[in-house]
């Protein structure tokens, strides 16, 4: 896989090399900034690091995401009705330390981006120690101008492709595309599922004739079955939904209960994990 002189590029290119070479996937899980509050937050991405993540994907609230589905939406909302702002959440990630942890990378909609200024934003990005972004409401084949802002600043701009997307734009997204290709499983917004569409192979088949990136898959996955279902096919999965969702109960828990809801989600993801990095032992 190509690595380049873009630093975020280059440390998310080593991990998928490392598990393609070992025969596994790599598994990255999503939650979001700020939830469901700053010092727990913390906490989680320390979990998830701990719990044999690659990756960890960060999801920055906004009023009105565009493709994700309720429990995500929630999420947004609790961090939003908090008053827990963008300034905040960049401070802990800042505090973490995050060459001691798997690459990070930002979800975020363009317009945080617009608003802040693309490259202010991106600089701040890159500053506290994330690896790379994703923007899931800038089309990939209009994304020019922002990956050389991303180039220049070490992130990588990871690009998204769905089952539905024509492959005359695949190609022109393809060439956007820094990191992996976040493919998403179905057309919709994200959200746990009891199982991916048969066609998802064969779509990730045709998606490699057009690149040598990565290929990790999003939008409804929860369970090693589904992980299974990937093998040969994919680099890497995303989980978020199902992550989420458990975090949602730590909002109302006492001390002890948020330390057993903690550790709950810890050995969710664990076994996640496991099963992504054992899967050429099947």
């Amino acid at each position: 896989m190509t690595q380049t002189n873009v630093p975020g590029t280059n440390r998310i290119a080593a991990v998928f090399d490392a598990r393609s070479s070992a025969g596994q996937l790599a598994f990255m899980p999503f939650i979001t900034a700020g939830d469901p509050d700053v010092p727990t937050f913390v906490q989680l991405v320390r979990t998830l690091g701990a719990a044999g993540a690659d990756f960890i994907e960060i999801g920055f609230p906004y009023s009105d995401p565009i493709a994700d589905g309720p429990v995500i939406q929630s999420s947004y909302t609790r961090v939003l009705e908090s008053g827990t702002r963008l300034k905040d959440y960049l401070a802990a990630v800042r505090d973490l330390e995050t060459a001691t942890l798997p690459p990070l990378l930002a979800m975020v909609s363009y317009a945080i981006v617009l608003r802040r200024g693309p490259q202010a934003f991106l600089g701040q990005l890159a500053e506290v120690g994330f690896s790379g972004l994703i923007v899931p409401d800038l089309p990939g084949d209009e994304a020019q101008e922002l990956v050389q802002l991303a180039d220049a600043t070490g992130l990588a701009l990871v690009q998204l492709v769905a089952p539905t997307t024509p492959e005359r734009r695949v190609q022109q997204i393809v060439r956007n595309a820094r990191g992996f290709l976040y493919c998403v499983s179905v057309a919709g917004t994200t959200g746990e599922r009891d199982r991916l569409p048969d066609s998802l192979r064969s779509k990730l088949k045709e998606l490699r004739e057009h690149t040598r990136l990565p290929l990790a898959v999003g939008f409804g996955i929860r369970s090693p079955e589904q992980i299974d279902f990937l093998r040969g096919v994919a680099d890497g999965v995303i989980v978020g939904s199902a992550i989420v969702r458990r975090v949602a109960e730590l909002a109302n828990a006492d001390p002890q209960g948020r330390a057993e809801l903690l550790q709950r989600i810890g050995e969710y993801v664990r076994g996640m994990a496991t099963a992504a990095h054992a899967l050429a032992a099947r």
